[in-house]
């Protein structure tokens, strides 16, 4: 009799053949590939733009590989309400459980590392081994963050010398909801060097991806939705960075700015515009840094405010 295996017309290895019948090896017609339409990522759930638009996203050869929702000014608004939402509850967790939860991102994206590294190929250009290099040096980076979450207190803050009968002490907390545009060249590690810190301080971020370079971000944020980060954490917005970063810069409930992938004949009427609501704009006028180098704390420190408490001294 025969088996169930070969009446199904299975593959020995499991899968179906490519093309033709599967017992016989005949040749048939190639077998078209699905291409997909990636969605944005707000409040933990992938809705489409507002606006319905869509653009094609290529390889470093010119191939096309998908399309990416093109976000609007409705998609940036939507965001920041997200983002302020989720803020309280972010913010208020215990460093220690943001920590954790930052490490298990960081474990799920080691889980798809090699999707990360074919989507690295295909942005940058690089060989296979620069991208599983780079993708290695992402997921540490995540790492090395959570492990900044409960350390902050004790870097950043002090108790206050005073003349008198006084307690002063000073501790940072979050600044609030950040806008992010990332880098346009390091789509994955510059990436997560700019979103990381954000969160690992507390706050909750609208971020805007590299414009022709997004998959690594839409990626990631299929990471996130299925780590334990609480939706709305981060917003990730595909679409053009030179449009949407002035309505992040000039929305009101937006409380800091990273301008690092905004071009750079824009930076100054972003700070502009961002000056009208008293937001703090991370200085980048130096350029891009060298992602695979030692990130520092100054982007933890630029999004944290220290908040200082006089007490007195009991008699």
């Amino acid at each position: 009799m025969t088996s169930d295996k070969h009446d199904r017309g299975d593959h020995p290895q499991g899968g179906r053949s490519r093309g033709g019948h599967p017992r016989s090896g005949t040749p048939g017609p190639a077998r078209l590939g699905v291409a997909r339409t990636h969605k944005l990522y707000v409040a933990g759930a992938f809705p489409r733009s507002e606006s319905g638009r869509v653009h094609p996203v290529h390889d470093s050869r010119g191939e096309f590989l998908a399309n990416a929702a093109w976000a609007s000014r409705k998609d940036v608004r939507d965001a920041v309400v997200a983002a302020r939402k989720a803020f309280d509850g972010w913010s208020e967790a215990t460093a220690y459980n943001r920590g954790q939860v930052l490490f298990r991102v960081a474990e799920v994206m080691e889980g798809r590392r090699a999707q990360f590294a074919d989507e690295v190929v295909a942005a940058e250009g690089v060989s296979r081994e620069a991208a599983e290099s780079t993708v290695d040096k992402s997921i540490d980076r995540m790492v090395w963050y959570a492990g900044w979450t409960d350390k902050l207190a004790m870097v950043l803050g002090t108790v206050n010398p005073v003349a008198g009968p006084y307690f002063s002490f000073s501790a940072p907390e979050p600044t609030g909801v950040v806008g992010v545009l990332a880098p346009q060249k390091s789509a994955l590690l510059g990436l997560v060097s700019v979103v990381a810190p954000v969160i690992a301080a507390g706050n909750t971020c609208v971020v805007v991806s590299s414009t022709e370079r997004p998959l690594p971000a839409v990626t990631l944020s299929e990471v996130l939705a299925t780590s334990d980060l609480p939706g709305g954490v981060v917003n990730l917005l595909t679409g053009d960075a030179a449009e949407l970063a002035p309505w992040l810069a000039s929305h009101a409930d937006v409380n800091a700015l990273d301008p690092t992938g905004a071009p750079e004949s824009l930076r100054a009427d972003l700070e502009r515009s961002a000056a009208e609501t008293v937001k703090r704009v991370l200085d980048v006028r130096h350029g891009e840094p060298d992602w695979s180098g030692d990130p520092g704390v100054r982007r933890l420190r630029e999004f944290t405010e220290i908040k200082t408490v006089w007490h007195p001294v009991g008699t």
